[in-house]
């Protein structure tokens, strides 16, 4: 089996990164391999914690632009040093990001990645759920995400090179590897919850700290997730995430080749129920 570490930078999101923690332990074979930095010497280390690599660092930035620069360039350091104190590959992600494999084949993740020949990076297909307004109550931590919600649009913006084989540097929020292309992997998705409840957004809004670095209005934007899966018609998961796939291999932004693109294209899918016990 490759050696596999997982990294990530928080600051006030215990609420994801206990799933995070619980879900990459799992499925890397031990907490051991998770490496968490903590925004801020403010912070204080959740116990769940415990047994991963976690520590508190100086707080990087006071805006969000030149905050997610430097936070990227600090991951990406981080990453390089444990490639080269011998991990075969990274993976990167937010708190409220997991890179999953499709139940269908009944590997975990490290056994699916092992199998995966990554030369210098890897994707999987993103998908950035919502909250259908109507059908779906406010989410509860003491059952699993996909149990309940259901609904994701498939978005460029989520198929990240979220796993490293080299040391590549991250470009904001993962979304690119500086100079170089991306690989999006077949069975493989990256799924984002990060605005996927109504209620939980509306209180993130009332989060002093993230308004200072002037995160209002991007987390504004970002409930389009939950007005689009409560309006747009829901398709198949299998057929439209084939085609998504394919459609992102080959489209480009004009203004970035090292993106995905989906021609502007709005796609809402059903997650199958096989995933619903995952996360």
């Amino acid at each position: 089996m490759k050696k596999i570490a997982a990294i990530t930078m928080v600051r006030n999101d215990d609420f994801y990164l206990r799933k995070w923690v619980e879900y990459y332990s799992r499925e890397l074979g031990g907490k051991e391999h998770l490496y968490i930095y903590f925004d801020g010497l403010d912070q204080e280390i959740a116990p769940f914690c415990e047994g991963t690599h976690a520590e508190k660092v100086q707080k990087i930035g006071t805006h969000v632009v030149s905050a997610e620069k430097g936070r990227l360039k600090f991951l990406s350091e981080k990453a390089a040093v444990l490639l080269a104190e011998g991990y075969d590959l990274v993976i990167g992600v937010d708190a409220d990001e997991f890179v999953i494999v499709d139940p269908k084949l009944g590997k975990t993740l490290v056994e699916f990645l092992s199998e995966l020949k990554v030369k210098g990076s890897a994707s999987g297909l993103g998908l950035d759920f919502g909250q259908k307004l109507g059908e779906e109550p406010d989410v509860t931590e003491d059952r699993p995400f996909l149990q309940q919600r259901h609904y994701a649009q498939i978005g460029t913006r989520y198929t990240k090179p979220s796993i490293l084989a080299r040391p590549y540097t991250w470009g904001s929020g993962f979304h690119r590897i500086k100079g170089h292309n991306f690989h999006i992997v077949k069975d493989l998705y990256l799924f984002h919850f990060g605005y996927f409840d109504m209620k939980r957004l509306q209180d993130r809004f009332q989060d002093k700290d993230r308004l200072a670095q002037g995160w209002g209005k991007h987390m504004k934007k970002r409930s389009r997730a939950i007005r689009l899966v409560t309006e747009l018609k829901a398709r198949r998961f299998e057929p439209w995430t084939a085609f998504a796939r394919f459609v992102q291999k080959i489209a480009r932004p004009p203004y970035a080749w090292n993106k995905p693109g989906m021609f502007g294209l709005r796609i809402i899918v059903r997650i199958p129920d096989r995933f619903q016990d995952i996360i």
